[in-house]
């Protein structure tokens, strides 16, 4: 039977790695109270998730532009990940919505399954404010990896890479 966790609100959420750039496990952590939940997610989810949260809020500002009496930008939040990071289950897709008379954005992760499986749910109700935050460190940490390769666009290694590009010489 398939579990639903629902952290509402969250006090953190973050995105995060464990590993060294090249081996790097990717997880989308959230917390409240003592409660916290690590969920593995692909590095391309983190910069997808980036990306449709920042159109996200930005529509969400044109419909129902925030309170400016109640929006404290200048509080710096903790984005480490919270030990121990173990992943709850492999991310499979996520979702995005918006409470208006809670003023809050709910992020819903589900478990990758077989298509005949339930999956498993995490809902992280998050401030705009908190949200904002996880786009800026969401784009710093998948920036954070390998260099790319200009000719070819795939990440090199610290000894250099095979780009097909450069008829076979190394780089």
């Amino acid at each position: 039977m398939a579990h639903q966790i629902e952290l509402n609100p969250v006090s953190h959420l973050t995105i995060g790695t464990v590993g060294s750039p090249g081996n790097r496990t990717f997880y989308l952590q959230g917390g409240r109270g003592s409660q916290t939940i690590s969920l593995t997610i692909e590095k391309e989810q983190a910069s997808m998730l980036a990306s449709s949260l920042e159109t996200f809020l930005e529509e969400l500002e044109q419909k129902h532009p925030a309170d400016i009496r109640n929006a404290d930008e200048s509080i710096m939040q903790d984005m480490r990940l919270r030990e121990p990071v173990e992943g709850l289950f492999r991310v499979g897709n996520m979702g995005m919505g918006f409470n208006e008379s809670a003023n809050q954005i709910v992020l819903v992760a589900y478990e990758l399954v077989d298509e005949d499986d339930e999956p498993d749910v995490v809902s992280f109700w998050a401030s705009r404010r908190q949200m904002k935050a996880l786009v800026t460190h969401a784009r710093e940490i998948v920036a954070a990896g390998r260099p790319i390769c200009g000719n070819c666009g795939r990440p090199m290694d610290s000894n250099g890479h095979f780009c097909p590009n450069r008829n076979g010489h190394q780089h």
